[in-house]
């Protein structure tokens, strides 16, 4: 669901300030803790740029990198970063209610009205139940993926190295971040060796679909199992809309893209590239490849992105579903925007439209801002910018060569996606309430 703009004045720090400041706090003790010699595999001191990069990426749950993961990092340098993907992932204040829980500390309205803006949830009731709820679900779906990915890494880099890395790229997969060890074969190159992979291929896109959906979805999916007439609004739309985006493009990608492989590669690399653009950012073939069409194609599916309350970022499928049904009301003449028989509240249509506006001008601004700076195509730094501000981390290859300003919007970006636009919006402006509700009414047109 989208954030409601409805939000009650608290005293002293809102919720939502709350929010941005624990992301900011996470990333500099990250940024702090990778700086450490013991950190990188050369054991000197990790510039301050590089280290603030890579665990803003990591808490954000992007996988942009200016440092292959597996080559610079040393071991406990890829626990902290797989440490940041963690909590970054599940939500720094989901993180906080599970201590509190665990210490015996009271969980009063105040943190689960917090919590409820973290996840976007409908409401207040239940959130100490929900945060229970998160934690074992995250830990038992990445403890299945890591078991299934053991045989093969284990083949390939023997019991403990396979250990690590199983539970690593689970992590990374559930999470949506695309932080990979690959780079022991070749720096960069995420899975594209086992781009003919089935198996791994299909256990990977199952992680990030799982982590996508969003935990209110898995919750709903728990209390109603399979009876789909009784879900929640959002989740129906959240099941019907994340089909739909997985499927379409991966049509496109079959019959556009990845022509010089086999039959049964270009199948899984449709499937692959689809589920993955969208917040995952991991990628299985050479992006650099892709006709342009295709690349303008991903941009949007990074924009896009996965579903509220999940590990995935971008506007969200719910926004662009309420946005598309809010077309249909339109072209329809109805009155009211609905979706299932059900109607569909005004402030979530504003809200869908000023987060479309949100992330589609700041993608574009950065990517001109960008591309001047580095003297590169548009489309190329449009790539860059919408990977950042969706928090998918996919690249072509642009990004370990970036100057320090153009690092720098990446940056802002990734916080931007991860914490999400209206929060940050309305942590910095003041809540005008009902101020403005009795102005006189006046038709302008549109057309």
């Amino acid at each position: 669901m989208l954030p409601n703009i409805k939000r009650k004045k608290r005293k002293g720090i809102t919720s939502f300030q709350v929010i941005i400041l624990s992301f900011f706090v996470l990333i500099m003790l990250g940024t702090c803790l990778l700086m450490l010699p013991i950190s990188s595999n050369s054991h000197t001191v990790t510039p301050f740029v590089d280290a603030l990069f890579t665990a803003t990426s990591a808490t954000c749950v992007t996988g942009l990198i200016v440092q292959d993961t597996a080559t610079y990092w040393s071991l406990f340098g890829q626990i902290v970063i797989i440490s940041l993907i963690q909590i970054g992932g599940m939500g720094v204040i989901t993180i906080g209610m599970a201590v509190m829980r665990a210490s015996g500390m009271k969980i009063g309205l105040s943190h689960r009205s917090t919590m409820q803006d973290s996840i976007a949830a409908p409401h207040v009731g239940g959130m100490v139940r929900l945060t229970g709820f998160i934690l074992k679900t995250t830990v038992l779906i990445e403890l299945i993926g890591a078991l299934l990915l053991f045989p093969v890494f284990c083949k390939d880099f023997g019991i403990l190295k396979g250990i690590w890395y199983s539970l690593f790229h689970s992590i990374s997969a559930f999470c949506n971040a695309g932080f990979d060890l690959m780079g022991t074969r070749e720096q960069f190159s995420s899975l594209t060796s086992y781009g003919s992979n089935i198996y791994l291929n299909i256990i990977i896109m199952l992680l990030i679909i799982s982590g996508g959906i969003g935990f209110l979805v898995w919750g709903d999916i728990k209390t109603n199992k399979f009876r789909f007439k009784r879900y929640s609004l959002q989740t129906k739309i959240v099941l019907l809309t994340s089909l739909v985006l997985i499927v379409l493009p991966a049509v496109y990608f079959f019959f556009a893209e990845y022509a010089d492989l086999n039959m049964s590669d270009r199948i899984i690399s449709s499937f692959f590239q689809s589920v993955t653009t969208r917040t995952a950012g991991f990628n299985s073939q050479d992006l650099s490849q892709m006709n342009e069409s295709g690349t303008a194609i991903m941009v949007i599916l990074m924009l896009i992105g996965g579903s509220p309350g999940s590990t995935a970022g971008g506007m969200k499928t719910v926004t662009i579903a309420v946005l598309f049904l809010s077309a249909i009301t339109v072209f329809s003449r109805r009155r009211d925007v609905q979706g299932f028989k059900r109607r569909i509240a005004d402030d979530m249509v504003r809200n869908a439209g000023a987060i479309l506006f949100m992330y589609f001008a700041l993608t574009f601004i950065s990517g001109i801002v960008i591309s001047r700076i580095e003297h590169l195509p548009l489309l190329t730094c449009l790539f860059e910018t919408s990977s950042g501000i969706g928090t998918v981390g996919l690249t072509l290859g642009i990004t370990p060569k970036l100057a320090l300003a153009s690092r720098a919007i990446l940056m802002v970006l990734m916080f931007f996606g991860r914490v999400g636009g209206l929060t940050l919006i309305y942590a910095a402006l003041p809540s005008q309430g009902s101020k403005n509700s009795r102005l006189p009414l006046e038709n302008i047109s549109l057309g």
